[in-house]
């Protein structure tokens, strides 16, 4: 996985975050899927970087492939 993503029980209860900020992966990707364009993201969060971004989307695809198990 992206060693920009981490997950740390002491910041944001263990939510994924972005290295070295309080910043959510879910807080960049609900405004991506709202039609927010980088641009716009790294002028709303001055910390982050275009890698984070696509670090963000790289853990999402990941997510996206886990095989759900029939119940």
């Amino acid at each position: 996985m992206n060693p920009r993503i981490v997950s740390d029980p002491q910041i944001c209860g263990g939510e994924p975050c972005i290295q070295g900020t309080r910043i959510p992966v879910q807080v960049i990707l609900s405004h991506l899927a709202a039609g927010e364009d980088h641009q716009t993201l790294l002028k709303q969060f001055p910390r982050l970087t275009q890698e984070d971004i696509l670090a963000c989307l790289e853990y999402a695809a990941f997510l996206a492939t886990e095989k759900v198990a029939p119940a």
